[in-house]
This record gives C-alpha cells, structure tokens and sequence, in this order.
C-alpha cells in the first residue's frame, strides 16, 4: 500500500464556475460568536473569526439572515431586505466582513427570502391598507368563504391554516409559515422587480451569491384549489400540514420563469453562484427544474439527508443516482445538517460510536459530487442540544412541544473555548444555553488534539481540494449494501474510489474492488482489504496508484 501526500495546486474549474465542487460553510450569525457581550452573535463577530473558517480550507460562506427583523422566526421574517438589524451591526459592518472575506480567498453568499416577507414590513403596511393601494396585491389575499371561514383548506408548515384575518382590509391574507410571514405574490411582475432590485443591492456590496430560502414555496396557485389529504404512510403526524400534499400552496410551475430572471441578474455578476433549497415531497423533480441549463439556478439542494432517522448506502445511491452527470441536468449541494435539521450525529449513531462515525461521515459528505454544505460546528462533531421549555424560543417547537423536535438544539452557539463558561461566544448570557457534551468540543481543546476531528476536516478538505476527480469528476456507484458502499469518482485520467463501511461490524473488503491503489486518506483503520467499523478511505486507482 502506498500512501498519497497532498498536491499544493488546487483544482479548479473555468474562473466563471469557481463553485462547481466548492466547499461552503454555513453561518448563523446568532450563534456564531458575539463581539459585544449581549449575548447574541453578530457581523463583526463573524469577521473577527473568519481566519478560523478560511482555515478549514472552504472556499464559501453563506451567511444566514441578518436583514433587519422584529425576529419572529429569527431573521426568516424580514422588515427590510436592504438593512442590517441592529442586533447583528450595520451595513458598515457587512461591507468589512466581505471585504476581509475577500482578503483571504472567501467568497461571501448570503440567504434570500423571496416567499414572505414579515408582518412588519413597508410592503404588507400598505398592502392590507385597504383594496386600491400600489401595492394592493404584493400579497396573496383573498375573500372568506361565504360563511367567514378561510378561502380553502391550506395548512401552514408551524402548524393551523394558512390563513389570518386582517380587519383592515377585511380578507385573509395566505402564510405558509408563521402568520408573522405573509405570503408575497410572486405572480406580479412588480414584486419580482422589487426583489430583483434586493438582489442587486447586495450583488453591487459585494457578494459572491445566494441561498434561496424555501424558494418551492414561493408562487401558490392563483385559483387557490383544496390540496388533496396525504395518504397514511403510518408515520406520527403531528401537524396539520402533514394530512395534506402540498399541491396548489406552493410549487406552481411559473416559479421556473421567475428562477430564469433571478439568474440573468445573477449570471451579469462575474464569479457568482446560485443555491436553491427545495423541501417536500416532489424535492428531487423541482430541484432538477430549478436548475435544468445556464438560465436557470446552478445548484439545488434538499432535505435528503437533513432529516434522515439513518444513513445508510441506499440512501445515499437513491441520492446520487437522482444527479446523473449528463447534459441539462443541474449541479447537486448536499448538507448533513443545517440550522433547521438536527445534529447528524444525534440521529445517525449511538453515543458510543460518535467519534467513529463522525470521522466517516465527513470523508462521506466530501466523497459526494456536488458542492459539501458544512455547517457551523459540523467540523467539532456537536451534539443536538436538549434546550429545556422554559429555554425554549423556536416558535415551531413552542408551538407543537413536546411533539416537534426544537430546532433550538442546533442552534446552541458555536464554543470557541471549553473552560470558559459561554465557552467564549460572548461575554454576557448567550441566547441559548450551551452544554457540557458541546463544551467538551470546543475549537481551543481540538485545535490542541492533531487527533481531533477539526484536524481531519482540515486534512479532508485539503485533500479533496487538490484533486480533480473529488471536485468535479463525476460518481458511480460501485457498491451499496447493507453496510458497503463504494464510489468512483473520476474526471478525464484521474479515477479514485470512495470505500465505506457504514455499520457498526467489521465489513468484508468488496471482491470487485482491488486493494492495489495509493491511499489518499482513511479513517477508523481502513486499509485496502479492510474494513472496520465505520471504516473509510479514499483510494486512487490504476495506473496512477
């Protein structure tokens, strides 16, 4: 066996798609660290950090939301697309984060929310003023049944009907998520220009590209049609929204003509980059549409993995195989977790296998074609968090506790120093509780361990920054079993096989697979010919090796 050292050169694609197989990590901001000791992270929080982040070896971040908000669903219900919120700093800020980005090779792409906007916003006021306003129909209204119910049966995702009364313009307005967050109606052309121009301001600041919030949300249908019930799958339902498919709420088929102006804007910007999230069930058709050809999104991502109860080889073969490298179909993002999905490493293994799994998962999520989507902490292996009710502030969970799991367990801030008692977040009481099982992981004690797994992350991203088959070639799936599963990743003379044992047992090495090759990188004592436990290697083939 012989063992590969990485290649100094980065491979990289034309400068145009320096994003085709970059690597992002994900920011939330309130949880990322707090530069003036109010206990809630902020912009120069960020920027003071951003050493540590490019040092991971990420090419992009993407910030979630810190557009002024009354906070309703903490920055999801924006007041103003074109301002900070004060709690998060100042325009003035934003700009010194992009541009100290820049100073060390990080792209910057923020989060857009184009289905809602908040309750709070300039837009909504003079929307449900009453029925003749400029803006009269920016939002989806529309009059009660004859006996002052809502127009249709329509459930929101938090939970009741998707519909509020407003006395003032004495119709219900339609929301898919909080009440706080009417629905905008993307069918008028003056709302897409007035989002075209958000999209602008920040392209003209400096930004690199956008994650689309819940962008399958965002045109309903006009003639505001019943959804169908959803068959019983014998799955625990325990919202209204889960009795129904999500046919005319969300999903019209004219988002696809808005998605064309967006990118026209977009694509005018040099070195940009386009990112859809797309949920439900129809997620792999409309992500495939969201980005069929050059005038359309560049990537698309879904909660494939975010709320998988397992990983196993099949599901990630059914994955991979819905994103075939051929002409006109879109480029994948794949994400483990986010600040919506809880902890993978609290859903996928038991706690005594933690350490192991968490090493095999990250060289899985970087053996994928497609750009890797970290989140904050990913690279310290943190736990979901028990954040107690009276702690609690997710609406979602407050309102369906104990039944929903709280997205506050994600979202716990990111500890930079395990003694201290905010484990240096911030110097006030931070906003969510942190935990002892996350403290222990903190960036001081795994920066100290060359054992660690922020080491390994590194190593990892390093390694598949320089090779070409990793970032851009394209996958077969060699073998997927119960526990087996073998990738080939290969672009142009450069082929490299991608070996995991995803069970707890020692696995036998795959009889098709030959363990003549060069090593790039194992884990969990993985050699050719052996698999452990959770064992994983990257191996280039043939003559190469």
């Amino acid at each position: 066996m012989k063992q590969a050292l990485p290649s100094a050169s980065p491979a990289t694609g034309t400068a145009a798609e320096w994003w085709r197989g970059a690597a992002i990590y994900q920011i939330y901001p309130r949880s990322f660290r707090d530069s003036n000791g109010d206990g809630i992270g902020d912009l120069p929080g960020i920027t003071a950090r951003l050493d540590y982040v490019a040092s991971l070896g990420v090419d992009a971040i993407w910030i979630s939301p810190f557009y002024a908000s009354p906070m309703a669903d903490f920055g999801y219900d924006i007041s103003d697309y074109c301002a900070v919120d004060p709690i998060f700093g100042t325009l003035a800020d934003f700009d010194a984060l992009v541009a100290r980005a820049r100073a060390l090779g990080l792209k910057v792409m923020i989060d857009q929310v184009y289905a809602h906007t908040s309750d709070r916003h300039p837009w909504f006021a003079e929307s449900r003023s009453d029925h003749t306003n400029p803006r009269a129909d920016w939002y989806v209204w529309a009059d009660p049944k004859v006996d002052g119910s809502p127009p249709n049966n329509w459930q929101a995702v938090f939970g009741g009907p998707s519909w509020r009364w407003d006395a003032r313009r004495r119709q219900y307005y339609m929301h898919n998520f909080l009440a706080e967050q009417p629905q905008l109606n993307l069918h008028n052309p003056d709302v897409q220009q007035a989002l075209l121009d958000v999209a602008k301001f920040w392209l003209d600041r400096g930004v690199s590209g956008f994650r689309i919030d819940a962008l399958n949300f965002s045109m309903h249908d006009p003639e505001l049609r019943n959804n169908p019930p959803a068959p019983d799958d014998g799955s625990v339902r325990t919202r209204p929204f889960d009795f129904q498919l999500q046919v005319y709420n969300q999903s019209h088929p004219d988002i696809v003509l808005f998605i064309e102006r967006l990118q026209a804007l977009i694509a005018s910007y040099p070195d940009t980059f386009s990112l859809a999230e797309v949920g439900g069930r129809e997620a792999a058709s409309e992500m495939k549409a969201f980005t069929q050809g050059p005038e359309r999104l560049d990537s698309a991502y879904s909660f494939k993995f975010l709320y998988a109860e397992r990983l196993t080889p099949a599901l990630v073969a059914q994955a991979l195989d819905a994103w075939p490298n051929t002409p006109g179909t879109g480029w994948p993002s794949w994400a483990f977790e986010n600040h919506d999905a809880p902890r993978a490493l609290s859903r996928w293994c038991a706690p005594q296998d933690r350490e192991a799994f968490a090493r095999m998962k990250t060289l899985l999520l970087l053996s994928l074609r497609g750009n890797p989507i970290l989140f904050q902490g990913e690279e310290l292996g943190l736990l979901q968090d028990d954040v107690p009710f009276e702690q609690l502030q997710d609406p979602e969970a407050i309102a369906n506790w104990p039944l929903t799991l709280s997205r506050d367990g994600v979202r716990t801030p990111l500890p930079w120093t395990a003694q201290a008692e905010s484990g240096g977040f911030t110097d006030g009481t931070p906003w969510l509780p942190l935990s002892e099982q996350n403290l222990a992981r903190a960036v001081d004690r795994q920066e100290a361990d060359n054992a660690s797994l922020l080491h390994l992350t590194r190593s990892l991203l390093r390694l598949r920054r320089a090779s070409t088959a990793l970032r851009m070639g394209g996958c077969e799936v060699v073998l997927a079993d119960e526990a087996r599963l073998v990738l080939r990743r290969r672009f142009e003379s450069e082929s490299l096989l991608a070996v995991f044992n995803i069970g707890a047992d020692e696995a036998a090495w795959p009889a098709e697979i030959s363990q003549d090759g060069t090593v790039l990188a194992a884990v969990n004592g993985a050699l050719p010919g052996t698999l452990p436990a959770w064992g994983a290697l990257w191996m280039i083939e043939g003559e190469q090796a």
